[in-house]
């Protein structure tokens, strides 16, 4: 599969102007983002990339910033060796949960050893977001609960989810790339209840859950909701994250809509996850 990198040169180059890019072009199908010296650099597959999209967004930037972009395409490499070399660093999240890769052999002496290997620079854990709903898991009993992870990625979410008791856990993403990752990140870390599912909320049936994790932006989330609330049992808990504080209004009016209650959120550099309540 061919990608296209595009390097952005952001001025001011702060955590601010950085985390809204991210945020924004995820929604026209960016889907993994590091930022540098310079800026942002990100990912779209090929198919996907439309400058005048592109454009269109950067023109509408809803802060004060210049921003001006390059683009190459790439070919499929061996980003475990690009990680290994550029920026994938062990994260340990409270002293209880290690996110690392093969290639880290860190010993395994905490209480959730996590292994990824990414095949696409996405879903380590080190996005705010992904950390923010690894906090909300490590925090929630889930011994015995059915799990649904939406925009699984890596299946890092699906994994501690797991190794926290979960049981069974359905993760789906609409990316054959994540499927396939998801796959043998589940194997490495030895999970074999995890049903792996490529597509979106349409895929959403019959089967119900305790607790759903749905990790995206929040334009998808939006819009998916319901459908969400329609397989989540009644007591059960919907966990969102992917957007910032000041969409909490709009993802909860959304949310009371469709019978959830608020019942807290957590933040990171102005990134959040929210948890709600099902009513009985």
């Amino acid at each position: 599969m061919t990608y296209i990198e595009v390097k952005f040169i952001c001025t001011p180059n702060d955590e601010i102007v950085n985390s809204i890019l991210s945020a924004t072009i995820a929604e026209i199908g960016f889907e993994s983002f590091v930022e540098d010296e310079l800026g942002t650099t990100a990912y779209i597959q090929k198919e996907l990339f439309d400058t005048g999209k592109l454009d269109e967004v950067l023109g509408n930037f809803p802060v004060e910033a210049e921003i001006i972009y390059t683009y190459k395409a790439i070919e499929d490499r061996n980003w475990n060796e690009e990680w290994e070399k550029n920026y994938f660093q062990p994260l340990i999240i409270d002293d209880k949960c290690i996110i690392q890769s093969t290639f880290h052999n860190i010993p395994a002496t905490y209480e959730y050893n996590i292994y990824i290997d990414p095949k696409m620079a996405f879903g380590t854990g080190h996005h705010q977001t992904t950390e923010l709903m690894i906090r909300e898991i490590l925090k929630e009993d889930f011994t015995g609960k059915s799990v649904l992870d939406m925009g699984a990625g890596t299946a890092i979410l699906a994994i501690l989810a797991s190794m926290r008791g979960a049981d069974p856990i359905t993760a789906i993403d609409i990316d054959k790339w994540a499927y396939d990752n998801a796959q043998e990140n589940l194997a490495l870390n030895k999970i074999d209840n995890v049903k792996v599912e490529i597509g979106g909320a349409e895929l959403l049936g019959s089967e119900t859950f305790d607790i759903v994790l749905a990790n995206i932006n929040r334009n998808i989330l939006l819009n998916d909701i319901p459908a969400y609330v329609s397989v989540l049992n009644s007591g059960g808990f919907l966990y969102m994250s992917g957007f910032y504080v000041e969409d909490i209004p709009a993802i909860t009016e959304v949310c009371n809509k469709n019978g959830l209650i608020f019942c807290h959120n957590t933040e990171k550099d102005n990134w959040t996850a929210v948890k709600f309540k099902k009513g009985i």
